[in-house]
């Protein structure tokens, strides 16, 4: 314990752009690492990159077919066995469920790596919690995420977002946008109380930086109405004003929006626009349908009423943009409902955070081509709910 309490005084004592070197030089000294090395995993969820390496000079590793894949994929520390009786542990770098990467120390030999694997991933995760700090002051986490150039409206968007992934005792969250390194109008963005959990689901109008300021605009509009305290309903109407009130109809924003309540699984929800919800509820794919509203300024002054909805425990959901339920073949075949159904019940054994990732990579199997058409969006929910008893009390519905 002494050892960990040592590892975590070095990393909150350390400068942001130090987090790497702080942490190395502790396991080094306390638990005899022979290396350790950072790697963040990209926009694209396809490569982790190695943060020491800058700028991109070093080796990324695959995701998907790699030690240090595996712990990320798992979330779960990996031993991989080296040459000369050393052990490699492969650590997941996580806040909350939102997985930024992977910590990989090399120790001396695999009875090490076995006594001290629980502390060094407790280390790991205080060290993921300073890096979400340290992201505020230094540019070098962002940077070791892109193996690509971001575009700039790419670069908007996913400063914008809330995070990739996010866990709860009542629920998981997943989320992937692509092209991931230049995505324009699709954007998600959620928020939780001790009681309510809200959750939107947007696609703008347009391309490029114009898709971005609109997106921008409509989710600090909706942001800021319900950092008022205002019902899902008025939220939508306020940021519908915003958005009329800039571009005067020419521009508009779709927006599928959710207020669960997290003791009951009640919902109120307000469709505006093309975003679609797909439910697998004990093995049965079906997709949900609600009364359509308007898209956020389309017109001016637009009212908005939240309808019901109800989630069970085990049920699972997915949100999808147009770029992906029309996203076409090179026959011009769109992807529809049917191969969507059947990718969702594919990836049905998938935790949450994991899902968007394999639905993205199936239609990029229909769609023929590295680059799509149009954006595409995929948010997976899954719900476990509250047991009896434990609800907090408080907050509206």
């Amino acid at each position: 314990m002494k050892r960990f309490l040592a590892a975590e005084r070095a990393l909150r004592a350390a400068a942001p752009h130090e987090l790497l070197d702080a942490i190395r030089a502790v396991l080094t000294e306390q638990y005899g690492a022979e290396d350790v090395e950072l790697f963040m995993a990209d926009y694209g969820l396809t490569v982790l990159q190695p943060v020491s390496a800058l700028p991109l000079a070093g080796e990324p590793v695959s995701v998907h077919n790699s030690p240090a894949g595996r712990a990320f994929g798992s979330q779960e520390p990996y031993r991989e066995e080296e040459r000369g009786g050393r052990a490699r542990l492969h650590l997941p770098v996580s806040v909350r469920g939102d997985r930024l990467g992977v910590l990989s120390v090399t120790l001396p030999g695999t009875d090490a790596a076995r006594r001290w694997a629980p502390e060094l991933a407790e280390a790991a995760d205080v060290l993921a919690r300073e890096l979400i700090v340290a992201e505020r002051d230094t540019d070098l986490y962002l940077q070791a995420r892109r193996k690509d150039r971001l575009t700039l409206a790419a670069e908007m968007q996913w400063q914008l977002l809330p995070g990739r992934s996010c866990s709860r005792a009542e629920y998981d969250l997943g989320a992937q946008l692509e092209p991931a390194y230049a995505i324009f109008g699709d954007n998600f963005d959620w928020s939780s109380t001790a009681d309510h959990l809200m959750l939107y689901v947007t696609n703008g109008m347009g391309e490029g930086i114009e898709a971005a300021l609109l997106t921008n605009l409509a989710i600090n509009a909706l942001r800021n109405a319900r950092r008022a305290g205002l019902s899902l309903a008025d939220q939508a109407a306020l940021a519908d004003q915003a958005v009329y009130a800039h571009y005067q109809g020419r521009a508009y924003l779709s927006v599928l929006m959710f207020d669960f309540d997290l003791g009951t699984g009640r919902a109120r929800v307000v469709d505006a626009g093309s975003p679609r919800l797909v439910r697998l509820r004990r093995g049965v794919v079906e997709h949900v349908t609600f009364e359509a509203q308007l898209p956020l300024g389309m017109f001016e002054e637009t009212d908005y009423v939240a309808q019901d909805f109800h989630v069970e425990p085990g049920d699972r959901l997915v949100f999808v943009s147009d770029g992906v339920h029309a996203a076409a073949s090179p026959k011009g075949e769109e992807y529809g409902e049917e191969a969507l159904a059947r990718a969702i019940h594919s990836t049905r054994l998938l935790p949450a955070a994991e899902v968007p990732r394999a639905i993205l990579r199936e239609l990029g199997g229909h769609r023929g081509r590295s680059a799509p058409d149009d954006d595409a969006l995929v948010v997976c929910l899954d719900w476990r709910g509250r047991p009896p008893g434990d609800r907090t009390d408080g907050g509206r519905m």
